[in-house]
């Protein structure tokens, strides 16, 4: 169970995501760090462990408010050997290369207009996006599984830092139509038990921040297998 940090970026700074309410983000507050300043929050994050993929929601960019390249920039001269995931709402073929500056991009459901991006981009990596029961975004990207790549976040917004548990039945239920894709789960982990029900659940991976935040997953739950 490979666990990824996430940061959410908004106004230069990382702030704390609840329950997909993201005019309620505020900077975050953590022992990880003396600041909110990204470097800061992700040095403190990599003393817990050599996370190799890290996960970055540029908010501001997603509710085309303006974007975070500044901040990416100093992430990517701070940490090379990472690999950054970033979703910044692409929704056409130019923003995916903005991402592709410096990472890999991610492709949420609920920023597409159709499936048109997502078949253009087949090494990106998808994001089905929930909101309690209702997804996020045009609905043949959730009836056409074929069209789905490699790998596939399902991200449950209501979940995000509400430590409420991770949504295991759809990550089953997803699971089941996603045949040999690799299904990374998001939203709600609360600690190590959740790593076991989440790998028994079909998940190869849990994107992550409250928890590692708030010292509910130790270093020795994050050493590989």
């Amino acid at each position: 169970m490979q666990v990824i940090p996430v940061i959410d970026l908004m106004g230069g700074l990382v702030v704390r995501a609840r329950m997909g309410d993201r005019d309620a983000y505020r900077p975050i507050e953590t022992p990880l760090s003396r600041t909110a300043d990204p470097v800061d929050v992700v040095c403190g994050l990599m003393q817990l462990s050599s996370f190799p993929i890290l996960y970055v929601a540029d908010l501001d960019a997603i509710r085309r408010h303006g974007e975070n390249s500044d901040v990416l920039i100093r992430l990517r001269e701070a940490f090379p050997q990472v690999v950054f995931w970033i979703d910044n709402g692409a929704a056409d073929v130019e923003a995916t290369k903005s991402a592709r500056r410096f990472g890999e991009p991610v492709l949420g459901s609920e920023s597409q207009r159709d499936l048109s991006l997502l078949t253009s981009q087949r090494d990106a990596l998808l994001s089905l996006d929930f909101r309690a029961d209702e997804f996020l975004g045009p609905p043949e990207i959730w009836t056409r599984s074929e069209a789905w790549p490699n790998r596939v976040i399902v991200m449950t917004l209501a979940r995000v830092g509400a430590d409420s548990g991770p949504d295991v039945h759809r990550i089953a239920s997803v699971r089941a139509r996603a045949g040999v894709r690799q299904l990374y789960a998001a939203g709600g982990l609360r600690d190590a038990r959740d790593l076991e029900v989440l790998k028994v659940a079909g998940a190869a991976g849990v994107l992550v921040a409250s928890a590692l935040h708030d010292g509910r997953l130790s270093p020795d739950d994050l050493r590989p297998e």
